[in-house]
């Protein structure tokens, strides 16, 4: 597949649904049930669900700030590829301090719903911004 530099806004709202729709099933479950897929990475694993969706993205759209496109294919790579510790790269300028979720490079990725929560808007406000 060739890299993207737009989305349909169908493309994104589907995004959102899905999003949606894990939550709400989640919120359907028992807490104790809800507990033990948090402690199971269910929200790593909706990032990486996210990310999948929008995988293609280019990094001229993108950018290389700190943002929250990028701070996702950050932690996608890093749960992937580094056994779920976050790592940096070469190409985006990554501060900790100025991240959605405020990991610092080296911490275990273990996010939270609210971590979530955050990540996934600001990664649809940016689609809706950059690629529309």
């Amino acid at each position: 597949m060739l890299g993207r530099k737009d989305f349909t806004q169908d493309e994104i709202d589907a995004g959102k649904r899905a999003v949606k729709r894990a939550l709400d099933t989640l919120d359907t479950l028992p807490k104790t049930a809800q507990s033990t897929l948090q402690q199971g990475g269910y929200f790593n694993d909706l990032a990486l669900g996210l990310d999948r969706r929008y995988v293609h993205r280019l990094r001229g759209v993108t950018g290389k700030d700190g943002t929250p496109l990028n701070e996702l294919e950050l932690l996608v790579e890093s749960l992937m590829n580094n056994d779920g510790v976050l790592r940096g790269n070469n190409v985006v300028k990554y501060a900790a301090e100025k991240t959605v979720v405020g990991l610092k490079v080296g911490d275990r990725i273990t996010l939270s719903r609210d971590d979530f929560d955050r990540l996934s808007s600001g990664v649809f406000a940016e689609l809706e911004q950059k690629y529309r």
